[in-house]
């Protein structure tokens, strides 16, 4: 039964090629992006298009002229990035539509000049559509400059959106700018493409006002109809975020008490949904009854045996923290019985307060330089041959912690050399570098958890967004490492978001995947908006392995490092072959 129902569930994965994938992902740096492109280029088989703002950026391509940047960008708080699309300068900001379709066209060479300039063709007639219907109907192409212009054909021509575009084998990346509102005296402080005697401008400035949503909506509707054949499926992050609806938790108030039996109340909210031609938000109504106590799938028998205790006197032995503990988890006595534990390095205190987490969240203390030797030396003692490491945040260092990690897996590894090594990272504030340091240490498994679906990251965690976890998972897969996510559900989420999720993982190569139900563990956390079955777990496992994705760990108790050691080697089998 299990196999027909895998084989259906696979089946139907077929119908999720057709789509364009669309995802509006807020404002992200031109460095993440480019991570999620490159893996998304290199690695998918679909089509996407993603959406969103930049924080302050000038690019230039491969023929770009750094002459053309005629302030000093520092003093402007302006990253220059070096990238490989066509084109010369470009500025990127916020109050600016940012689309890279990623894309496998169809064409005669495959990605040869006539095969570039048709889809560059078709770029900037998508954008000279969406202009017509916001209202601006007066724009269109200049012979020899690539881009959308409002009065081409005047003596006045003036350029509203940049078009810079990769087509390799038929595959695309990169490409437009759409100007909305963004602050123009950034393009004064560059040649914009190489241009010197034509200028710049925005619907703000023709007298258009309109909003980065309505644009956005416009633009990914006659997307759809271009790319995915009128259907398409879109995720959003939270286009606004409003302070009352985080946690108390995350508005810095402390850990509350002990949840009681109600955790849930009515909820209305506005959702995005998937949508078949027409781009469109529907308000849905959540009826759920209130969760009034645990179902029995998630009672846990407190199991303290020998090795549980013989574990808790190592820990403390070494001065050593565990996750175990400090997040408060379910299957503590299970993998402590069965002599595994997860270390948490970096001390007990995160400079993050994620609505789902109990981790202290007091001014860290000074990093131990002991702690990397005290870690290998339990891990030889208690002789693992699978050990985790994880985390806490620590925005508060110059590398976030890069390379006390990089150590803690060299001093493992040199005195437990038989020993695999999982580590479990924060993104680091996404810098490549500190990144880097991490991935040149070789862990076996760099795991780095996006925990919840687009529209809810901001709420579940503030300080975090879906679009910098997918460039860390990007960036560790194109190093060569083996790649491992967490996604909680029961926060709020739909299934169809879940399912869209676990797509958006597999199409950057992401490999080993756990799915487990949220616990509250204070009433100043984020509640419980429903309690997912062992059934609904099982498919949801199925459908993540069908579509790619090497191995699936989901069950209500599953947590980011349960069952690892299996994890690794079931996952490690289905790569080699």
């Amino acid at each position: 039964m299990e196999k027909q129902a895998f084989k259906d569930l696979e089946n139907n994965t077929t119908n999720l090629v057709k789509p364009l994938n669309v995802r509006w992902l807020g404002k992200v740096s031109y460095q993440d992006a480019l991570a999620m492109q490159n893996a998304l280029f290199a690695n998918g088989k679909e089509n996407h298009l993603l959406l969103l703002e930049h924080h302050h950026v000038f690019t230039l391509g491969v023929r770009g002229q750094e002459s053309n940047i005629i302030l000093d960008p520092k003093s402007l708080g302006v990253e220059v990035v070096k990238t490989n699309r066509g084109g010369d300068v470009t500025y990127h900001g916020p109050g600016q539509l940012v689309g890279y379709p990623i894309l496998s066209l169809p064409g005669k060479r495959g990605g040869g000049m006539a095969d570039t300039v048709a889809y560059v063709h078709s770029v900037e007639d998508l954008i000279i559509n969406a202009l017509a219907e916001i209202g601006l109907p007066e724009c269109s192409r200049l012979d020899k400059y690539p881009g959308v212009w409002v009065d081409a054909q005047t003596d006045t021509p003036r350029k509203i959106a940049a078009v810079g575009v990769r087509l390799t084998r038929g595959r695309s990346m990169h490409g437009f700018a759409l100007n909305v509102d963004p602050d123009m005296k950034f393009f004064n402080a560059i040649v914009p493409c190489g241009i010197s005697d034509k200028s710049v401008t925005s619907l703000a400035q023709e007298d258009l006002s309109t909003s980065m949503e309505e644009v956005t909506n416009i633009v990914v509707e006659l997307a759809a109809a271009k790319w995915g054949k009128g259907e398409l499926e879109r995720m959003d992050v939270a286009w606004s975020q409003r302070k009352n609806e985080l946690s108390a938790f995350s508005r810095g108030k402390g850990p509350g008490d002990t949840p009681k039996a109600a955790q849930l109340r009515p909820l209305t909210e506005t959702i995005p949904v998937s949508i078949t031609q027409k781009s469109k938000r529907t308000k849905k109504k959540n009826n759920e009854s209130p969760i009034e106590r645990k179902p029995e799938w998630m009672r846990v028998k407190a199991n303290m045996g020998p090795q549980y205790r013989d574990l808790k006197k190592t820990m403390r032995q070494y001065e050593l923290t565990t996750v175990c503990e400090e997040a408060g988890c379910p299957n503590i006595f299970e993998c402590w019985n069965q002599g595994t534990a997860t270390f948490m390095a970096l001390g007990e205190r995160c400079t993050r307060a994620c609505g789902f987490c109990l981790v202290d969240t007091r001014k860290p203390e000074a990093v131990d330089s002991q702690e990397p030797d005290r870690i290998a030396e339990a891990v030889k003692g208690m002789q693992l041959e699978y050990a985790v490491i994880t985390m806490v945040a620590r925005d508060d260092l110059n590398d976030s912690g890069a390379n006390h990690i990089k150590e803690i897996i060299e001093r493992v590894r040199s005195k437990n050399p038989k020993t695999k090594v999982e580590v479990l990272i924060s993104d680091l504030k996404g810098n490549p570098e500190h990144l880097q340091t991490i991935f040149e240490a070789k862990p076996d498994v760099l795991n780095h958890n996006i925990e919840t679906v687009p529209r809810l990251q901001r709420r579940v965690r503030p300080s975090a967004s879906y679009a910098r976890s997918l460039a860390v998972l990007a960036r560790a897969k194109q190093f060569g490492l083996v790649t491992k996510t967490s996604i909680m559900v029961g926060l709020g989420e739909r299934k169809a978001e879940v399912l869209l999720t676990l797509k958006d993982l597999q199409e950057i190569g992401v490999d080993i995947v756990t799915l487990g139900q949220y616990l509250r563990p204070t009433t100043n956390h984020l509640p419980i908006r429903k309690w997912w079955t062992p059934n609904e777990f099982k498919e949801l496992q199925l459908i993540g392995e069908a579509i790619g994705i090497a191995h699936v760990e989901a069950s209500p108790l599953t947590r980011s490092s349960y069952h690892a050691k299996k994890s690794e080697l079931v996952a490690a089998e289905k790569i080699s072959k």
